[in-house]
């Protein structure tokens, strides 16, 4: 499992046919983009969301990056985005065979904003297999790239 995060000041989504009415947003805090790789499993989501409820990307009041989203009470965008599979090693279309199948994908996606809210987290969504429109403002910026399996 793969996900970008970014801290933002605010962040929401709209649907490509009705760029003028957001169906989600957040005031601040992360916006998460999660892709589900296809030997992707629950542990996996775990991992995940373990991880954005405890990385410390937020300033303390000496400006260090000491504190996590537990801390500061910020919320989390959450939206799926198969394209973080993409292998553009060959050739210039990208192939997107390391990714999960929709079912799988839609299952350990939710699973992970179930998750996030057991941290006590306030989760917007993205809608699944949707083209959507994504409006942030990145805070920093501060932008964290994870691999559940660690490959970066």
């Amino acid at each position: 499992m793969r996900a970008v995060i970014q801290k933002v000041s605010h962040a929401h989504i709209t649907a490509a046919d009705a760029p003028d009415a957001p169906f989600s947003q957040i005031p601040h805090g992360l916006c998460v983009l999660l892709g589900v790789g296809g030997e992707d499993s629950e542990a996996d989501a775990r991992y995940i969301a373990d991880k954005i409820a405890h990385l410390r990307i937020f300033e303390d009041e000496a400006g260090k990056l000491n504190l996590s989203m537990k801390d500061t009470g910020g919320e989390v965008l959450l939206v799926s985005q198969f394209t973080l599979y993409g292998d553009a090693r060959n050739g210039r279309r990208p192939s997107f065979t390391q990714a999960a199948r929709p079912e799988q994908a839609e299952a350990l996606y939710q699973q992970v904003a179930t998750l996030l809210r057991s941290h006590g987290m306030n989760v917007a969504e993205g809608r699944f297999r949707t083209h959507m429109l994504v409006n942030l403002c990145n805070d920093g910026p501060v932008t964290i790239l994870l691999d559940s399996q660690k490959t970066f």
